[in-house]
C-alpha cells in the first residue's frame, strides 16, 4: 500500500529486474512505516512527500537490498529501475533530484495529471501552454499558439525525440479537430520559451519535447463528455520484454459552434488512433514503434447570422443569410520506428525512420447575402432588436477547391556519449518533402447591386457612388498548382557539462547546428542553401542562503523556409527565399523559498530578438499567408514571469505575466506591429478543493491578453491601417467530485475502478465576446466601412467523467 494523506508529494515508480534482467515479484519497498511491494512484473508505484530528502529501501530475501535517497518535487512522476544481485552489496546514496537538468536549461516541466484536469475548450497539452508566460492564443477552438512574438509555424514540437508536423491548409480554429499529443499516452512534457539547445532543430521561438511512457503493468483509462470521448489501454508481456499503449479519440465542436451566432448545420467528426510498442531484444537493445493514423473532417452549411454592434445611441445590425456550404477532411499518417542501443554505460546509439503523410482537402461555395440596417431600441416596442431600416445591402460569393498532398520522410542517427561528467551529443538526420498542392479560391463582392472589383487593382470600380464601365473580376482570385521537393540534411553536435567555481555549481552547454536544404520541382529553378546555427547555454547555482539559479542563453537561430513559407499569396512557389535568422539571448532567474510552509518558485525571463531576413505574413484566424520574399528585419524584446506553487496545500497553481514589444521594417518603410504583437498577457492555473469536502475538487483556467493587431481588411496597407482586435478575456472553471481515489479500495460496483470521477465544466465563465476577425461591409448612405466582429464561443457547459481501471 503506498501513502496516503501527504499534502504534497511526488510518485517514483519502476520495474525491479535481477541480474538476468528478469523482473522480481515481492521485492518490499519502504519508506518511512509505509511501503508497498512489486507484483509479477517487478512494477511498484509508491507516493513519497515532496521538496524533502526521502530514503526508500528496496528488499528481498533472496537479494541484497538497495538503498537509495529521493528529493521530488510535488506532483513529479520519477522512474527508478534498480538491478538486485544475489552476492554482492549494493550501496546508494546519490540523491535523486530530476528536476535540476530542467531548472538549469530554462525548462518547464508540465504535470500530465494537470493537463488532463485543467478545463478549455480545447482540452489539451496546448490549453495548458496558454497559461505559461510569453505563450499567446486568442483562440480557444485552435491549438495554435505563438510564442515571444513567433507565429504558429515557429514552434518546434517533438514526440520521443521525434519531430512532429502539423496540417497545411487549415484556416479556422474550429477545423482543427485534434491535436497530435494525445495526453492519455504522456508521462513527461518540457517546454522551453527560448534560448534552447542546438539539439532542438531550427525554429524561431520554441520547443515542446514530449515523451510517451512505457508501460509496467496493465491499466485502462476511459473519459467521456459532451465533446467526445477517448480511451487508453496498456500492457506488458510476462516476460517484460514486450509492453504497448494504445489510444483512441473522438471530438466533437458542435457544443461550441451551435452556440454561437451564426446558425448552422454543423457535422464534425475528429477520430485518431494512437499507439507506442516497445519491444527489448535484450538488455541493449531496444526498438519501439510510434503510430497515429487522424481523420478530421468538417462540414458546415450556414443558414443565418445576426450580429449586433454600434453604440447605445445608434444601434446596428448585421443580418446575413447564407447558401451553399463547406466540406473540408484532413487525414494524416504518422509512423515512426527507433532504435536504441546502450553500447555501454557511456555511449548509447538512436536510429529513427519516421514518414509522415497527409492528404488535405477544403471544398466550399458559401453564398452570404446581408442587410446592415438600424436596430429597433425602443423597449416597449414588440420589434425590440429587430432591424428596421436598411443601410447597406449586398452579398459575397465564396468558392474554393484546394487539396493538398504531403509526404515526409526523416532519417537520422544520433547518439550520446559520456566521459568524466563531459556529455557528448551528436545528430546526423536527412529529409526529404515531397508536396503537391492545388489552389483554386475566388471571392466576389456585390454591395447595393454592384460588384466590387479588388480595390488595390487598377481598375477599383467605386459603384454606387460613380458610374463604371470598365471590365469586372473577382474580389480576390488564386489559382495554382506546385509540385515541390525539399531535401535537407541536418546535423547538430553539443558538449555538456556540471561542475563547481569555488563553492557555486556551474553547467556549460555549447552546441552548432548546420542545415542544407535544396528546393526542386515542376517549373522550379533548383536551389541549395546552407547556414549552421552556433548556440550556447550557461548557469550558475550560487553557495547563498537563498535558492537562487541564474542561467544566460542564446545563439543564432535560423528558420529554413518550409512548403508554406515559399508559397506566395498568389500561390506561386519562390525558391530563392532565404531562412529567416534571429540572434537570441535570454536571461533568467528561478528563486525557490517556502511561504506558509509551502514550496513556491518565481521564475523571471528577459529576452531580446534581433530578426534579419524576415519573411513577412498575414494572419487571419489561425490561416497565415507569406509574402515568401525576405524584405524585412524585425525585432522583439520582453520580460515573463511566472509565480508557481502550492497556493492550496497539496495542489500546484500559477499565475503568469508577460511583457512582449515585436516589430517589423517591411521594405525600410519603418517599423511597425508584427500581427503577434500582444503587449500584454496575464493567465492564471489554480486548484483547490472543499476543507469540508476534500474529494470536491476546483480547477479554474484564467487568461487575459491585450488585443492583437488584426482585422483589418484583407487588402489593407498595414502601413496606412493599422487596427487592433478587442482584448481577449476568458475564465473556463471544472468542479470535479473524486468517487475513488488511487489507492482506496472499495467492494461492490466501485471495485473495479482504480479512480472514478464525474464533474462539470463552464467554458468562457463570464460569457465574454471574443473576436478573432472582423467583417467588413459598406454603408450606401455614409460610404463609410463598418468592422463586424466575428465572435468566438460564448459561455457553454460541459458534463463528464473519468475512470481508470
Amino acid at each position: 500500500m503506498s501513502f496516503l494523506g501527504f499534502s504534497q508529494s511526488g510518485t517514483l515508480k519502476g520495474v525491479i529486474l535481477d541480474d538476468t534482467k528478469t523482473p522480481i515479484p515481492n521485492v518490499n519497498i519502504k519508506a518511512g512505516e509505509n511501503g508497498t511491494a512489486t507484483n509479477e512484473n517487478g512494477f511498484f508505484i509508491i507516493k513519497i512527500p515532496a521538496d524533502q530528502e526521502v530514503v526508500v529501501s528496496f528488499t528481498h530475501l533472496a537479494y541484497k537490498s538497495i538503498t537509495a535517497t529521493f528529493n521530488l518535487k510535488n506532483g513529479e512522476e520519477y522512474e527508478f529501475h534498480p538491478i538486485m544481485n544475489e552476492s554482492v552489496e549494493q550501496i546508494s546514496t546519490v540523491v535523486i533530484n530530476s528536476k535540476e537538468r530542467d531548472d538549469v536549461e530554462g525548462i518547464i516541466s508540465l504535470n500530465p495529471e494537470t493537463i488532463r484536469l485543467i478545463p478549455g475548450a480545447n482540452n489539451g497539452i496546448e490549453n495548458l501552454l496558454k497559461t505559461l508566460p510569453g505563450v499567446s492564443g486568442n483562440n480557444e477552438l485552435s491549438t495554435q499558439y505563438s510564442v515571444r512574438g513567433g507565429n504558429y509555424d515557429e514552434n518546434l514540437v517533438y514526440v520521443n525525440g521525434i519531430e512532429i508536423y502539423r496540417p497545411f491548409l487549415i484556416r479556422s480554429g474550429q477545423q482543427e479537430g485534434l491535436s497530435f499529443v494525445n495526453p492519455d499516452l504522456v508521462q513527461n512534457v518540457d517546454f522551453s520559451a527560448g534560448g534552447f539547445q542546438a539539439k532542438y532543430g531550427d525554429k524561431l521561438a520554441s520547443v515542446l519535447d514530449i515523451t510517451y511512457r512505457k508501460p509496467y503493468q496493465f491499466g485502462a483509462s476511459l473519459e467521456l463528455s459532451l465533446l467526445g470521448g477517448s480511451l487508453a489501454v496498456e500492457a506488458i508481456s510476462k516476460d517484460s520484454k514486450l509492453s504497448g499503449i494504445l489510444g483512441i479519440r473522438y471530438r466533437d465542436n458542435s457544443l461550441f459552434v451551435n452556440a454561437k451566432e451564426t446558425e448552422s448545420n454543423y457535422e464534425p467528426s475528429y477520430a485518431d488512433v494512437q499507439t507506442q510498442i516497445n519491444y527489448s531484444f535484450s538488455d541493449k537493445l531496444i526498438v519501439s514503434f510510434l503510430g497515429n493514423a487522424s481523420i478530421n473532417k468538417y462540414n458546415y452549411e450556414p443558414q443565418t447570422r445576426q450580429t449586433n454592434f454600434g453604440t447605445l445611441e445608434n444601434p446596428l445590425a448585421l443580418l446575413v443569410f447564407y447558401e451553399g456550404q463547406e466540406k473540408d477532411k484532413y487525414e494524416t499518417l504518422f509512423g515512426a520506428i527507433k532504435a536504441s542501443y546502450l553500447l555501454n554505460d557511456d555511449l548509447t546509439l538512436n536510429f529513427v525512420v519516421s514518414t509522415y503523410h497527409t492528404t488535405e482537402e477544403e471544398y466550399f461555395d458559401i453564398l452570404a447575402q446581408y442587410r446592415l440596417g438600424e436596430v429597433n431600441s425602443n423597449i416597449g416596442s414588440e420589434e425590440l432588436g429587430e432591424v428596421e431600416f436598411s443601410e447597406g445591402i449586398g452579398g459575397q460569393l465564396n468558392h474554393g477547391r484546394n487539396d493538398l498532398d504531403a509526404l515526409i520522410t526523416n532519417v537520422e542517427q544520433s547518439g550520446k556519449y559520456t566521459v568524466e561528467n563531459n556529455d557528448f551529443e551528436w545528430s546526423i538526420k536527412y529529409t526529404n518533402e515531397n508536396i503537391r498542392d492545388r489552389l483554386i479560391e475566388w471571392e466576389m463582392i456585390d454591395s447595393a447591386g454592384f460588384t466590387v472589383n479588388p480595390p488595390y487593382s487598377d481598375n477599383f470600380n467605386n459603384q454606387p457612388y460613380s458610374p463604371y464601365e470598365g471590365p469586372l473580376v473577382a474580389f480576390e482570385n488564386v489559382s495554382a498548382k506546385n509540385e515541390t521537393t525539399i531535401q535537407r540534411y541536418q546535423a547538430y553536435l553539443q558538449w555538456s557539462k556540471r561542475t563547481t567555481i569555488g563553492d557555486n555549481e556551474v553547467w556549460f552547454n555549447v552546441g552548432a547546428r548546420s542545415h542544407t536544404w535544396t528546393v526542386s520541382g515542376e517549373g522550379i529553378e533548383t536551389t541549395t542553401q546552407t547556414v549552421v546555427s552556433p548556440r550556447a547555454q550557461f548557469a550558475i547555482k550560487p553557495n547563498w542562503k537563498k535558492d537562487m539559479l541564474f542561467r544566460i542563453g542564446g545563439g543564432m537561430y535560423y528558420q529554413p523556409p518550409f512548403y508554406r513559407e515559399l508559397r506566395d499569396s498568389s500561390g506561386t512557389i519562390n525558391p530563392d527565399v532565404k531562412a529567416q535568422k534571429s540572434f537570441q539571448v535570454v536571461i533568467g532567474n528561478d528563486y525557490s523559498f517556502k511561504m506558509w510552509d509551502r514550496p513556491f518558485k518565481l521564475t523571471t525571463e528577459a529576452y531580446y530578438k534581433n530578426m534579419t531576413d524576415v519573411n513577412p505574413y498575414t494572419l487571419e484566424n489561425v490561416r497565415i499567408r507569406y509574402a515568401a520574399d525576405n524584405n524585412a528585419t524585425a525585432y522583439a524584446y520582453g520580460l515573463d514571469l511566472r509565480l508557481n506553487g502550492e497556493f492550496v496545500p497539496g495542489t500546484e497553481s500559477w499565475f503568469s505575466f508577460g511583457y512582449l514589444k515585436t516589430e517589423e521594417n517591411i521594405d525600410n518603410k519603418g517599423y511597425i506591429a508584427r500581427p503577434t504583437d500582444q503587449r500584454l498577457k496575464f493567465a492564471a492555473l489554480f486548484q483547490d478543493y472543499v476543507p469540508s469536502l476534500p474529494k470536491m475538487k476546483m480547477y479554474l483556467n484564467l487568461v487575459y491578453n491585450t488585443g492583437l493587431p488584426g482585422g483589418s481588411p484583407s487588402y489593407a496597407d498595414p502601413y496606412v491601417y493599422q487596427n487592433r482586435l478587442p482584448d481577449y478575456k476568458r475564465a473556463d472553471v471544472g468542479l470535479q467530485y473524486v468517487i475513488v481515489d488511487y489507492n482506496e479500495t472499495h467492494n461492490g460496483w466501485r471495485k473495479p475502478f482504480k479512480y472514478l470521477t464525474v464533474g462539470f465544466e463552464i467554458f468562457n465563465v463570464f460569457d465574454t465576446q471574443n473576436s478573432i476577425t472582423n467583417t467588413w461591409v459598406r454603408d450606401v448612405y455614409s460610404k463609410r466601412q463598418y468592422a463586424i466582429p466575428n465572435y468566438l464561443s460564448p459561455r457553454v457547459f460541459n458534463i463528464k467523467t473519468s475512470m481508470k481501471f
